[in-house]
């Protein structure tokens, strides 16, 4: 049975043509799966699904996810990181990688307006799919997300009526109105790509007349599962205070790259 499945550019020169047209006919595509993202079913017969590949050095995952959660990507990994999620799931020191989901976070981000000081303001709100371990650990430290961007300057936030302070060195990357990356300092000068989008992100022309108008973007930071997907903006502000009332949640003000 034809699968409802997103196959992307970069996994399709990844995997093969004659791979991917299994994978659309429904060949080689379960119809059930467990999201690789929100980690609830998904049926690739009924709703839009992404196919997600996780990349090591030597080693390939196919798993899948709703379209609704993430776009069909590539996903690069540690070897280690992903040999280990797969041992995780089948006991096995040599499983079969194709359908199998590895325990590798990806960052969401979510473009919106937050009202602050009297004025709506651009923002985005990054929120990983899962727990983030510090590099080169083997995450038995729990979740260090917000612990790594304080390190890196991001301020803890509790009351989101204030405009969080500037983190030198990092801006946002937005090209033909569309977001592109966000950008932090490079190790040996410039700047490197912290976050980057599959493909560029769309949105909406108030945020873009926001970010044309301030120059500057928001961007908010909370461990997995404090945020969610919000339909509506007003939503994602009571989710923003929220977090920010439980400690969960990290700010800072970056400069407008691009267009």
């Amino acid at each position: 049975m034809p699968r409802m499945l997103d196959v992307s550019e970069d996994v399709r020169a990844e995997i093969g043509d004659a791979e991917a047209d299994r994978l659309l006919v429904g060949d080689s595509a379960p119809g059930s799966y467990d999201c690789t993202s929100c980690r609830t079913p998904g049926d690739s017969a009924q709703e839009r699904t992404s196919t997600v590949l996780f990349v090591g050095d030597e080693t390939a995952v196919l798993a899948f996810a709703h379209a609704t959660c993430i776009p069909s990507q590539v996903v690069r990994v540690a070897e280690d990181q992903l040999k280990g999620a797969m041992r995780s799931i089948t006991g096995d020191e040599s499983p079969t990688p194709e359908g199998l989901v590895p325990e590798q976070a990806v960052l969401g981000v979510t473009s919106g307006l937050v009202l602050i000081e009297d004025d709506l303001r651009p923002a985005l709100v990054v929120e990983p799919t899962g727990p983030i371990a510090r590099p080169g650990t083997d995450g038995r430290g729990g979740d260090q997300f917000l612990q790594l961007l304080l390190e890196q300057g991001f301020q803890p936030t509790q009351d989101l009526n204030r405009l969080p302070g500037v983190l030198p060195g990092w801006s946002v990357l937005l090209a033909v109105g569309r977001l592109h990356a966000v950008l932090q300092p490079g190790p040996e000068g410039g700047q490197v790509a912290w976050w980057q989008a599959h493909q560029p992100l769309q949105v909406t022309e108030g945020w873009r007349a926001a970010v044309n108008k301030s120059q500057t973007v928001l961007v908010f930071a909370a461990p997995a599962g404090s945020i969610g997907q919000q339909p509506r903006e007003d939503l994602l502000r009571d989710a923003l205070d929220k977090a920010a009332v439980n400690g969960l949640l990290v700010a800072a003000s970056m400069p407008l790259a691009g267009t």
